[in-house]
């Protein structure tokens, strides 16, 4: 094996930014949980989720990205195997049925649906990129989507259907589908929303209602959280209280502070300055990742990176719209 060529165009300067990343990640969390003993394992947790992603990594640059391609069909059977098992099997937490308990860890497969369906529309759209302008191109390939996402949705997980949604809109666009037609998608998915109403959740329809018409002196809920991740991120100031020093979160005034608004929990010890770096490094990964998209060898790897870059553009910045009250409250993680 030519080890050479293997690793010829691998992007260190992805890497490093990935990697400092995840560091300032996992030490944000030490941070948030404040010396609180029921979530001390999680540091320790995510430092090993962290090295198991580098060796995933090392393995599947070592490895042709092609492979994934014929592998496509099965990738998908998995895709629908574990998410089917899921609603029959799964864990039950914050009212959804999205985690299996494999003893030291709970997985979730729909966080894994992310990539594998990128993987799969990449191939589909890839083969068909020929007659990509045909209607039935494009309708088959949204059910190749349609079908995961109606699953996730089912758990409930309505911000991880959302998520597969958007990134089969980046894909068929980025394969070059004709805009009347995205057009016309674009109409009919804005009814979505009146669409899916009534089959919302409880907990789903409040966050949406407290976001159009928030209550400013609400004491607890959706509307207090977001409340406190303004003061938390305003408290701030320019260059932050330091690490470890933030008064809300060290005083626990914000909430899920190690997850939702960990971005606010940043912006509080670190500052404006300290928060605009964090953003600038992030786009810098995107921007990497749409490099690797205008230089791959065939359409299959540019969607590839394509899809990874939308995955992680919308998923960071809806979360970070979200801490300061731009966007609805939501389970979507800061990548």
């Amino acid at each position: 094996m030519n080890t050479t060529r293997i690793w010829r165009h691998f992007d260190i300067w992805l890497l490093a930014a990935v990697a400092l990343l995840t560091i300032a990640g996992v030490a944000m969390i030490q941070s948030a949980i404040g010396g609180n003993e029921d979530l001390a394992q999680l540091v320790p947790r995510q430092a090993i989720y962290a090295l198991i992603g580098l060796v995933v990594l090392i393995l599947t640059a070592a490895i042709d990205y092609r492979i994934w391609s014929a592998l496509s069909r099965v990738l998908y059977m998995v895709v629908l195997g574990f998410l089917g098992l899921i609603l029959a099997a799964g864990v039950v937490g914050f009212g959804s049925a999205r985690w299996f308990n494999i003893g030291i860890v709970n997985v979730q497969p729909s966080e894994l649906s992310k990539i594998l369906m990128i993987l799969v529309l990449a191939d589909y759209l890839s083969k068909h990129m020929l007659d990509i302008h045909q209607p039935k191109i494009l309708i088959r390939s949204l059910v190749l989507v349609g079908v995961p996402a109606m699953l996730v949705f089912l758990q409930p997980d309505l911000s991880t259907a959302i998520v597969l949604g958007v990134i089969w809109v980046a894909l068929v666009w980025a394969a070059g589908a004709r805009p009347k037609h995205l057009l016309a998608l674009a109409g009919i998915g804005a009814m979505a929303p009146l669409l899916a109403w009534p089959f919302l959740q409880n907990y789903q329809k409040a966050r949406v209602i407290t976001f159009l018409f928030p209550d400013p002196n609400a004491q607890f809920g959706e509307t207090y959280n977001v409340i406190q991740a303004l003061i938390t991120i305003g408290s701030g100031g320019w260059f932050g209280k330091g690490y470890g020093s933030g008064t809300q979160v060290q005083l626990r005034f914000l909430k899920v502070r190690h997850t939702d608004f960990i971005f606010s929990a940043m912006s509080e010890e670190f500052g404006f300055v300290g928060a605009l770096i964090f953003i600038l490094i992030f786009i810098f990964v995107i921007y990497r990742c749409l490099r690797a998209a205008s230089i791959a060898r065939d359409l299959y790897g540019a969607l590839i990176c394509y899809g990874v870059a939308v995955l992680l553009a919308f998923q960071g910045f809806f979360n970070i719209g979200m801490n300061l009250k731009l966007l609805p409250v939501s389970g979507l993680p800061l990548p």
